[in-house]
């Protein structure tokens, strides 16, 4: 859908061409093109080049992400089994750009701190492949439900989920990660030719409004940042008073904090010093600041394939937190210490739950015979068990939605394993599959909660003394999608309701 700047707000208009002079009209031209439509490999489960290999979908490369890709308008990629299991993201190319630039590596403690609905939050955990440690926060509780299902269907094993207000995270993650992305909330002016709706909700007062709160943001994630690490501030939008002016401001009251200049990243272009002056910014910035700011990285809808964003790299100065062990056990909190009141560790389950259930269940169905393959990392809440990540600080006081890997629920003396749990499980981890070729029509019957036909001779097994009757991991393609139950040659179905094909 092209979208006609006729329905532009006529003050953004005006904004905009005050910014931009000679360059507007190219600015302006580039709302009646067609938006870009793109998508993100989840490489825990597979390579880009292997799903590019399989995919159905028309697609090209985004150049600033290995495993981006746009396709085709009109294709519809949610509604394909390969979504249900997970092996893509769909995501507008210009929003994967603030996770590439964060640079995450493999073993990083790393915090997305406005992380709903879960797009940048499942990019940094690919990144991670499954080391390492991903805090994931939120502070509005309906938009939480969305993250946490992202996670899960992505298959991600080491993050803990948040639902606080990040002023009451500074204390016990005080110096903690090394690498804190802040895609903070915004006005959003740099999605008006994705989202009709930004248009209708957009309002002058609103650029204030939230320039205010982005400020507080990132005073507070500075604090939470090791010694050598990196921060990303992005938004989605174009004003100066949201982007430069604030990092201009940040680097004169943070003399610990340098940008990592990205110009000449992808097809980015620069930050605007010039436009820390009036009526954007008061101008009384030092020259250090000023001119850091062309390092940033602005992504304009005429001079790329993506709509409007903003990012900058901040990196605090000092020894990286990975570097100094005496450092990571001090913020690492007691060995053993409950996560917060009320959870406990698996040494030490919740009154009444025994444990024996799940560990039948890993000797039963899991090659490695336990679950989780770190036992240690077991915490219970009543019935409920989770993996959680390893090197947590103690929670105490913070609202913790999911402290890591759901596994299931101990009840009644069985274990009752989650769906995340078959998520987060490849198929050759599983001694009983049921694996559906894409082709086959069982497949979506699966995805809409029927129970199915299956053969005995379609029950893969480790080994054939293993029994047929019980929990199956199901896949599509070698990919797993959920749960079923095989009973004399019918597969009863564990798919979750709420995420059944519609």
């Amino acid at each position: 859908m092209n979208l006609s700047t006729s329905k532009l707000p006529a003050v953004f208009v005006e904004k905009m061409k005050e910014l931009l002079g000679s360059e507007y009209a190219a600015f302006a031209e580039s709302y009646e093109q067609p938006r870009a439509y793109g998508l993100r490999v989840n490489t825990l489960k597979l390579s880009g080049d292997a799903f590019f290999e399989k995919s159905p979908l028309t697609l090209s490369k985004v150049s600033w992400s290995n495993e981006g890709y746009y396709y085709e308008e009109g294709e519809r990629p949610g509604k394909h089994p390969y979504y249900h299991a997970g092996l893509y993201y769909i995501q507008e190319p210009s929003a994967m750009a603030p996770v590439e630039l964060l640079d995450v590596k493999p073993g990083d403690r790393v915090l997305d701190l406005c992380a709903a609905p879960g797009g940048k939050s499942t990019q940094i955990a690919a990144k991670l492949q499954g080391t390492g440690m991903l805090a994931v926060n939120d502070i509005h509780s309906d938009r939480v439900k969305a993250l946490v299902k992202n996670l899960e269907l992505f298959g991600i094993r080491n993050s803990v989920v948040l639902n606080e207000k990040p002023e009451r995270l500074m204390k016990p993650f005080a110096a903690y990660f090394d690498k804190i992305l802040i895609d903070a909330p915004c006005s959003g002016e740099g999605m008006f030719r994705k989202e009709d709706d930004m248009i209708s909700q957009w309002k002058p007062a609103a650029v204030l409004e939230y320039s205010r709160m982005q400020r507080e943001l990132l005073e507070q994630a500075a604090s939470m940042l090791a010694p050598g690490g990196t921060m990303v501030y992005s938004t989605c939008t174009f004003s100066p008073e949201e982007n430069e002016v604030h990092i201009a401001a940040f680097l004169d009251e943070h003399v610990d904090f340098d940008v990592v200049d990205v110009r000449g990243y992808a097809d980015f272009s620069p930050g605007r010093p010039d436009w820390l002056r009036a009526p954007w910014g008061d101008g009384a910035y030092s020259a250090r600041a000023i001119a850091a700011v062309a390092g940033t990285a602005r992504l304009w809808p005429h001079r790329l394939k993506g709509e409007g964003h903003f990012a900058a790299v901040l990196r605090r100065q000092g020894f990286a937190a990975t570097e100094n062990a005496a450092v990571g056990a001090a913020l690492s909190g007691r060995e053993g210490a409950p996560l917060r009141k009320g959870w406990t560790r698996a040494a030490v389950p919740s009154a009444g739950v025994s444990l024996e259930p799940l560990q039948a269940f890993g000797r039963e169905l899991l090659r490695s015979g336990v679950v989780p393959e770190a036992a240690g990392r077991l915490v219970c809440f009543g019935e409920h068990a989770y993996a959680a990540p390893e090197g947590l600080p103690e929670l105490s006081g913070v609202k913790i939605v999911r402290p890591g890997w759901y596994l299931g629920a101990l009840h009644r003396g069985r274990f009752e394993p989650s769906h995340a749990l078959a998520m987060g499980l490849r198929m050759e981890d599983a001694r009983r599959v049921v694996n559906l070729a894409v082709t086959d029509a069982r497949v979506i019957r699966y995805l809409k909660g029927e129970t199915l036909e299956v053969s005995p001779e379609e029950v893969r097994r480790d080994e054939p003394g293993i029994a047929l009757k019980g929990y199956c991991l199901v896949c599509v393609d070698g990919f797993s999608v959920g749960w079923g139950k095989w009973h004399e040659g019918m597969l009863k179905n564990e798919y979750p309701p709420g995420w059944r094909w519609t």
